[in-house]
């Protein structure tokens, strides 16, 4: 079996374990590779995953730069949403974010390499957990926009890391942690320095009944983490050990798919 086509990021179900699919020529099921081995090529060619143009390099994980420099979606403020400057009447695209941006948000916990804390769209929920690798997440808090999730990662950031560390998640070196009780300590201290606009803002939802436990495709985890990289070796070829955040963990390797979005690949059971 051989299918064709540029990479996105894997489309994710929800399910014990979690399905994954990769859209090539067709859909493909990658949950039905496990324990196969796979070889994956790049076949020299990108394209920009929001308009189509054919470019030699690739920005914030698969746009041209034309599109990277001129689109709300790869702005600062979207890795930063503290920065949100919708506000200020200064947004690249208005009506992106205004469905994007002025949107209920959810502040969460989520348990990757460790708790961190997080935010993301409403409506990106679960998906948002399952792309980081966390094996456990939990919805805190809901704002009315994205501005407001921001400023409050801020002040949990005092106490929390925001980041995941990506070997650590790989090779699933994650204990269970009590994400609740986490929340309710950092809570007490982050509430009191909320300037009044944001607390009224906020809305707790965090509860011990909406912690959410995520399983993914395995049967091994790397020991010690090797990335492949494409603009380096076109050729990825292993035995499909797990998939996981949205890593391919071969038991040569792992690719992240997400990074390599707009490469045009062929994908092969060998």
């Amino acid at each position: 079996m051989s299918y064709q086509g540029h990479l996105h990021k894997m489309h994710v179900v929800l399910d014990s374990p979690v399905v994954y699919k990769l859209e090539l020529s067709e859909s493909v099921c990658m949950n039905d590779f496990i324990g196969q081995n796979i070889r994956l090529e790049y076949l020299q060619a990108i394209e920009c995953i929001h308009c189509g143009r054919k470019i030699k390099k690739s920005f914030n994980q698969g746009f041209c730069y034309p599109c990277f420099i001129s689109l709300a979606q790869c702005d600062l403020c979207i890795v930063s949403p503290e920065k949100c400057h919708y506000h200020l009447g200064t947004c690249r695209e208005p009506e992106w974010g205004l469905s994007n941006c002025m949107k209920p948000h959810i502040i969460y916990l989520s348990n990757t390499s460790g708790v961190k804390v997080g935010i993301t769209r409403e409506s990106q929920i679960p998906t948002r957990w399952i792309d980081q690798g966390a094996v456990q997440a939990l919805p805190i808090l809901r704002v009315s926009k994205r501005y407001h999730s921001g400023l409050v990662e801020t002040a949990f950031k005092q106490y929390l890391n925001d980041r995941t560390n990506w070997r650590t998640m790989l090779k699933n070196e994650v204990e269970e942690l009590d994400l609740l009780q986490v929340f309710e300590e950092c809570w007490a201290k982050v509430e009191p320095g909320l300037d009044d606009e944001i607390r009224n803002d906020i809305e707790i939802i965090a509860s011990g009944s909406a912690v959410v436990s995520l399983l993914y495709p395995s049967l091994n985890y790397p020991q010690k983490v090797t990335s492949f990289n494409f603009d380096k070796n076109p050729v990825v070829e292993g035995k499909l050990d797990a998939i996981k955040g949205q890593y391919l963990i071969l038991d040569t390797g792992v690719i992240n798919i997400r990074k390599f979005a707009g490469y045009l690949v062929n994908l092969q059971l060998v």
